[in-house]
């Protein structure tokens, strides 16, 4: 395991006063923050290396190229993809899930066709199918879950039929901590020759991902929720996929030939790049990719087990605590409702006593609706959270319960 304190030090947001008290951040799971050498690689390459890649025959255009491409390798080798081929460069999660509807949906999506997606998925992974149905005609489709937040996977294969065209399914549900058995999913659809897209947003940051292990035919992660900048996520899909599907976006960068007449594309993985990329975000997301494997990705997730476990036995012992989602295969995410004081009641209050949490309904508002509640306080973990800011969390609510 990795020394917490000396960790606690690369970040040093870590050390700020809120409201004269001591930062407690345990809003992980909408945005991690960033350690000393993601910050200083994206200071030096601007001040330093700063050029725009791929065109430029000078060298510092040839540099900032090295330094992008680079960190393509780095994704590869971090989720183990067969090849650089497999790895687009996007936005976030969020521009990944678009990309793929789009494009997917250009080639092989028509009338009276069929797309299951989950009932607990982030609206990133819901509206750009229904925006694709919309457009097509076809169905949206949805893998109900149990009442403890477990997908009920006989449902599932039940949906699948000649009709459906993609699976799309999160690996961990941002809400409910449900860490999904994405492997038979993928399975159970592969049967049938329907291919898979994996939601990894909550996943990437907490534990270690292998694309070959999971054999999904694409997977979506974004940087700001891995201790990577903000503005840059990553798109993995099987090579014989990406070449069958029609770009997302003209521009630069994209092409092979263009003329008024016609235009060629060019090869993968820059068929889907168009523009100028952000390689200073792309160079600081591989150091961010080294420094969690440097750290181990199994010692984070024991880690952050760890936290999880503990804060859900203690929050449990406070009068009136609701906590959703399963017991067993729990990621680093609890969302919770004490008694009938309201979620946003509850995260202002934490506010004032130094505690960040997420209140609402998480961009997850179908899933709300299946729990019958309309948002939740949510408390995820990072690598960098300790047993005892987990202790002052319970304190925190329990002083909230007494003041109500």
């Amino acid at each position: 395991m990795y020394d917490i304190t000396t960790v606690r030090e690369d970040f040093p947001i870590l050390s700020r006063q809120i409201y004269n008290r001591p930062l407690v951040y345990l809003d992980n799971g909408a945005t991690t923050q960033k350690p000393r050498c993601v910050v200083e690689a994206m200071v030096d390459e601007y001040y330093n290396v700063n050029a725009n890649v791929h065109r430029g025959v000078h060298f510092l255009s040839q540099q900032a190229t090295d330094l992008h491409e680079a960190s393509r390798e780095t994704v590869r080798a971090f989720i183990n993809a067969r090849s650089v081929n497999e790895v687009l460069f996007t936005r976030g999660t969020t521009e990944s899930i678009n990309l793929l509807a789009f494009s997917f949906g250009e080639a092989f999506v028509h009338e009276g066709d069929e797309i299951v997606v989950s009932t607990m998925e982030h609206h990133s992974d819901i509206v750009p199918w229904q925006m694709l149905c919309q457009r097509k005609g076809a169905k949206l489709r949805v893998i109900p879950m149990s009442d403890d937040g477990v997908l009920d996977l006989e449902a599932y294969s039940s949906l699948l039929n000649e009709r459906t065209r993609i699976v799309c399914c999160a690996h961990v549900s941002n809400v409910l901590g449900t860490v999904n058995p994405v492997g038979e999913v993928i399975a159970r659809a592969h049967t049938m020759n329907i291919p898979v897209l994996i939601d990894g947003a909550q996943s990437t940051p907490h534990f270690a991902v292998d694309m070959q292990a999971l054999d999904c035919d694409f997977f979506a992660f974004s940087g700001h929720k891995i201790y990577g900048p903000t503005g840059v996520g990553v798109l993995y899909g099987k090579e014989d996929w990406l070449d069958r599907l029609p770009p997302y976006q003209g521009g630069g960068e994209m092409i092979k030939n263009v003329s008024f007449e016609n235009t060629t594309y060019n090869t993968l993985p820059y068929k889907f790049e168009a523009g100028t990329p952000d390689y200073v975000a792309t160079h600081a997301l591989a150091k961010a990719l080294d420094y969690v494997t440097a750290l181990g990705m199994d010692n984070i997730f024991r880690h952050e087990q760890e936290l999880t476990r503990y804060a859900m036995t203690q929050m449990s012992r406070i009068d009136g605590m609701r906590i959703f989602g399963p017991s067993d295969n729990h990621d680093a995410v609890i969302s919770f409702l004490v008694g009938d004081i309201h979620h946003l009641d509850m995260g202002t209050l934490l506010d004032r006593l130094g505690i960040a949490v997420r209140t609402g309904h998480h961009c997850a508002e179908p899933l709300m609706r299946r729990l019958g509640i309309e948002g939740t306080v949510r408390a995820s973990f990072g690598l960098y959270n300790t047993l005892e800011e987990v202790d002052a969390l319970v304190e925190g609510i329990e002083r909230v319960v007494k003041m109500f």
